[in-house]
């Protein structure tokens, strides 16, 4: 008999341990004493999160040209972008026709798509004076970004390239090597910028922005451009003809020779841009 309750007795105890075993330990894990065992993880140590790269700041230059001080003949300067697509007929034989001077800046990219616009050009040295808009229409900033959609040139070895390949189809073109750089979307990093006039450019800013890159109606178009004052820089476009936008152009023009405006071209007069793009 005492053999049977010994027997029961450890065959208990022996169930016991087992279910110990295979039940977690309701004991806090701090009050854990000692090496932690081989079966459980050690907590991993925080990581540093690696340093932000600082933030891309971009600027859009202004510019300003030496005002004339007379009343009633406030002098502005024109400066059209010839991105892609067409010559605006509209816009060139208004120029032509009232012999207004302007600058344009071509790309590499509506020079080849454009010779007979490019011929009137250079036709009429005494009105166009003709500088870079690049090589192939990209944002000149020298790290990777999206400007109104448009990837960036992404670095200085790109940025370099837009400038030069620019200029080298102006000059393969028949075009006196250009001495000022407008960069697409007129947006700049200052690194960019630096790198730029390194090259000997000048960066044209603006004051006004006529068109709104060509999106604009042409009755607010004509508004904007007729609204110049003295020592204003104009920006346009001359590559949409099928915008409404060039209509207002056309129309501001004749309003402005009609005020008495005095119109030079960039390389007529002193200016002054802000952002270091031209000091």
């Amino acid at each position: 008999m005492n053999r049977i309750l010994l027997a029961s007795a450890f065959l208990l105890v022996s169930i016991s341990a087992v279910f110990a075993d295979e039940t977690p330990s309701a004991q806090p894990a701090s009050a854990v004493v000692g090496p932690v065992p081989a079966a459980v993880s050690p907590v991993p140590a925080a990581v540093s999160p690696a340093p932000k790269a600082p933030a891309l700041k971009l600027v859009e230059p202004h510019l300003h040209i030496t005002r004339s001080n007379i009343a009633g003949h406030a002098r502005i300067a024109l400066t059209f972008d010839a991105c892609m697509g067409q010559a605006d007929e509209r816009i060139l034989s208004t120029l032509v026709r009232e012999r207004i001077p302007a600058t344009i800046f071509v790309t590499a990219r509506w020079l080849k798509r454009n010779p007979a616009a490019l011929a009137v050009f250079l036709q009429n040295p005494d009105l166009f004076e003709l500088e870079n808009h690049g090589q192939n229409h990209i944002p000149a900033v020298d790290r990777p970004t999206l400007i109104y959609g448009i990837a960036s040139a992404g670095s200085p070895q790109a940025v370099r390239q837009e400038v030069e390949g620019g200029a080298a189809a102006m000059v393969a073109a028949g075009i006196p090597a250009p001495h000022w750089f407008r960069g697409s979307t007129a947006k700049y990093d200052l690194s960019a910028i630096g790198e730029i006039r390194a090259m000997g450019y000048r960066i044209a800013g603006y004051s006004v922005n006529g068109d709104g890159g060509s999106l604009l109606g042409a009755v607010i178009t004509e508004k904007r451009i007729a609204s110049a004052r003295d020592g204003d820089v104009v920006i346009s476009h001359i590559n949409q003809p099928t915008h409404a936008a060039g209509e207002g152009v056309a129309k501001a023009l004749v309003d402005l020779k009609t005020k008495g405006t005095q119109f030079v071209r960039l390389e007529d007069v002193e200016d002054t841009g802000d952002d270091k793009t031209t000091q």
